[in-house]
């Protein structure tokens, strides 16, 4: 009798290393946090730009070291790193506006680097871990359980960093449990921040705690040397002839690519569409914390559909899920207008379940980590990708609107460049839908792997 998925300790702390990591008090304070340390917007999206670049250029060097080194090692480094780089924001002295942005500059690329080792690594040891110990088919369920707990977590988290962030709010409570301190914006922006630097520490324990599931003695030592390197780029370049030659594998990232950077893009942009949907700003955390709540229930779902139907079929749910939110996005209908918003985060959680099901399922151990790698690489590639495609349609948006109107104040004018340049979002999606769907006809003519596979 095989046990169960949650006495297998990598299985447990899997699940608790992916709620530690990513429940970030900070993240619906996001942008403003940057602006009250004293940088402007400018820097923010160059910050973040460097994010995304640390990423993609380590997504699958990462990948390729933990199935050479062992996932364990890789995880706990993570952990390390993220300690570090919440650390450099939590005591940088905000006088020296150029000390500020040199901390925050370390943080986006030790975050991105966090963020790239992180994906794949933590995946691979609890699949492996269930595939010694318990049963394969207990994944979805494990999937589903983790995605629903980091949901709720996310959710306390979003709601608790947002308030801790407003000083009128702590001085209240501090009031009501009878202190007289007065805290002010500098003192308080820092809060979730300190929070988060709470769970890296968390983090740490989960991954000291794992274990690598093969023998330790396959992987190389753990000193980065110049043949480590040589081997995780020989590891690296097999994984990518392996997926090219497999055409179920390119053909789920290559739909998982498609649906992921087009809803991501959106997620990035809700903050600008709720204010043309006529919701008041004070409401937006709250917005979001609700419908995080629908990441309780769409991992049953997800659970549920890799096993009633197959991947052509779960992928066709996709494409009108993806479709439905897209277009109900230009319609900018005040307060309904949620409604397309809650169907994007729908499609990013389907997308992810499925992408991490399928990929896991036909992929050996021995380069899993990589293979999830490739994954995450593609992703973000096409996100930023996404990203330059959309400031560029934006700023001809806006020069179409300044010679057309005006006299129309600067706000008026970005708001309408904004509703042009989401009007295109349904036709790029179905365009590339379109052309995918014709690309791998021809690349899956012959295998029956997409029609059947199931668990």
């Amino acid at each position: 009798m095989t046990k169960s998925p949650y006495e297998i300790t990598n299985i447990r702390m899997f699940i608790a290393f992916r709620v530690f990591f990513n429940s970030r008090f900070y993240y619906p304070v996001f942008t403003i946090l940057f602006l009250d340390y004293g940088l402007t917007l400018e820097q923010f999206a160059l910050l973040n730009t460097v994010w995304a670049v640390t990423i993609v250029l380590t997504e699958v060097p990462s990948g390729a070291l933990a199935d050479l080194m062992g996932r364990k090692r890789l995880l706990v480094l993570t952990s390390l790193l993220m300690i570090v780089e919440l650390s450099v924001i939590c005591f940088v002295p905000i006088a020296n506006i150029t000390l500020v942005f040199w901390a925050f500059l370390i943080n986006r690329i030790l975050s991105g680097l966090a963020e790239a080792m992180a994906s794949g690594a933590d995946e691979a040891i609890a699949y492996d871990s269930l595939l010694a110990e318990g049963n394969k088919e207990d994944w979805p369920n494990v999937l589903s359980v983790q995605m629903r707990l980091k949901s709720l977590a996310g959710i306390i988290s979003m709601a608790l960093g947002a308030l801790l962030y407003d000083p009128n709010m702590v001085n209240r409570m501090i009031g009501f449990l009878g202190g007289e301190a007065i805290y002010t914006q500098q003192i308080t922006m820092r809060i979730p921040v300190y929070l988060t630097l709470g769970l890296g520490f968390f983090s740490l324990y989960t991954t000291l705690r794992m274990k690598d599931v093969a023998d330790e003695s396959q992987y190389q030592k753990p000193e980065i040397s110049l043949s480590t390197m040589i081997d995780a780029g020989r590891v690296t370049l097999n994984a990518g002839k392996w997926i090219l030659a497999t055409p179920f594998a390119l053909a789920v990232i290559l739909f998982a690519m498609l649906y992921d950077h087009v809803l991501r893009m959106i997620i990035t942009l809700t903050s600008q569409y709720f204010r043309q949907i006529a919701l008041p700003e004070a409401s937006f955390g709250f917005i979001m914390a609700a419908l995080s709540l629908l990441g309780l229930a769409i991992p049953k779902l997800a659970e549920f559909m890799v096993n009633r139907y197959t991947p052509v079929q779960n992928c066709l749910w996709l494409a009108l899920i993806t479709m439905c939110a897209l277009a109900g996005l230009t319609g900018f209908v005040p307060y309904f207008g949620i409604i397309p918003i809650a169907l994007v985060m729908v499609g990013l959680m389907l997308t992810a379940f499925f992408t991490s099901h399928y990929l896991n399922a036909i992929t050996s151990s021995a380069q899993r980590a990589t293979v999830l790698s490739f994954k995450g690489l593609a992703f973000n590639l096409a996100y930023g990708l996404v990203g330059v495609l959309f400031a560029i349609l934006m700023q001809y948006q806006r020069n179409a609107v300044v010679q057309n109107q005006p006299n129309l104040t600067e706000q008026l004018i970005e708001n309408e460049a904004f509703r042009s340049t989401i009007f295109w979002s349904p036709w790029y999606g179905a365009i590339l839908t379109i052309l995918l769907i014709g690309y791998t006809m021809k690349l899956l003519a012959g295998s029956d792997m997409h029609r059947t596979i199931q668990k």
